[in-house]
């Protein structure tokens, strides 16, 4: 009983402001997305993860074990759906990114935080930078055939990064001053991110939904599992592993449709799953986090 109340308390919020940007929308209501996408993306995020890198209490060897196992788990996780995709006979510039990429800014970060407070908080930075990492080269290659490395390089959530892990690094600390600023435009980040997460999927237009369950559900077998097996094999710790495989569950990532929408791929069948996975995950998640608390 008490298990199933620390996973309510930690979902219901997270779930609860994506309906805010759900019913905002329906509701006929403005939303400038973009904005407050490049908004976030820029500042609150950015802001976001290096405050957390330069103030976290984890060890330097702990983020670099999980950093390695963060890239080992997504390379493993890129060839398993590559794999899975020439054999079902999809098509690749389709479905292959949403399968390999979740949705680990505006709902993976947000989870972690309730379940696993500041020191979940490092972990999901760190699996976050890499994905976003992997999503503006590799993801941006699948869809338009090539990547976008001039896009990594000015990236402001890479420089946070880089910047955060430096001092942490070297001990060093920012002035109270602007380390206060820093964290009050982080705090930020969260809540725009889960509005914005459901301001995207009620403006999506979903097609095959049929078959974007069952990929969805597949999306969400294979990623638990390797999550956790990525998680035993690197001896993670109890955070650590948690975070992993709450990170590796999340849905389709809302970039994979509009990189879909943007290189002419099939964005109605991206939109399909985006919205099942998601939906999905509103069941799935309670389920991953009591197994990983």
């Amino acid at each position: 009983m008490n298990l199933a109340l620390t996973v309510l308390e930690i979902v219901a919020p997270v779930f609860m402001l994506a309906a805010v940007g759900f019913t905002w929308v329906k509701l006929g209501f403005e939303y400038r997305i973009q904005f407050i996408t490049r908004f976030a993306m820029t500042l609150a995020v950015p802001s976001l993860i290096f405050v957390a890198l330069m103030q976290t209490k984890i060890s330097g060897d702990d983020l670099g074990v999980f950093t390695i196992a963060t890239v080992a788990g997504n390379l493993v996780l890129s060839v398993v759906f590559w794999v899975f995709v020439k054999v079902t006979g999809l098509n690749q510039r389709t479905y292959l990114s949403p399968l390999v990429f979740g949705n680990t800014g505006n709902l993976g970060l947000p989870l972690c935080i309730f379940a696993f407070g500041d020191a979940g908080l490092g972990y999901a930075v760190i699996f976050l930078s890499v994905t976003a990492l992997w999503s503006f080269t590799y993801g941006i290659y699948l869809v338009a055939g090539q990547g976008s490395f001039g896009k990594v390089v000015r990236e402001p959530m890479v420089w946070a990064t880089i910047l955060g892990a430096l001092f942490l690094w070297q001990g060093w600390e920012t002035p109270t001053f602007l380390t206060n600023g820093l964290s009050l435009m982080g705090q930020m980040a969260v809540p725009m991110m889960l509005i914005t997460l459901g301001v995207a999927v009620a403006r999506l237009t979903p097609g095959n939904i049929g078959p974007a369950i069952v990929l969805s559900a597949v999306k969400l077998a294979v990623c638990v599992a390797l999550g956790w097996a990525v998680a035993e094999y690197f001896e993670l710790g109890k955070i650590a592993a948690g975070v992993l495989i709450v990170q590796f569950a999340t849905p389709v990532a809302v970039t994979s449709y509009l990189l879909a929408e943007r290189f002419g791929a099939d964005s109605n069948a991206v939109a399909g799953m985006t919205v099942a996975s998601t939906v999905l995950s509103i069941l799935a998640m309670p389920i991953v986090l009591a197994f990983v608390l």
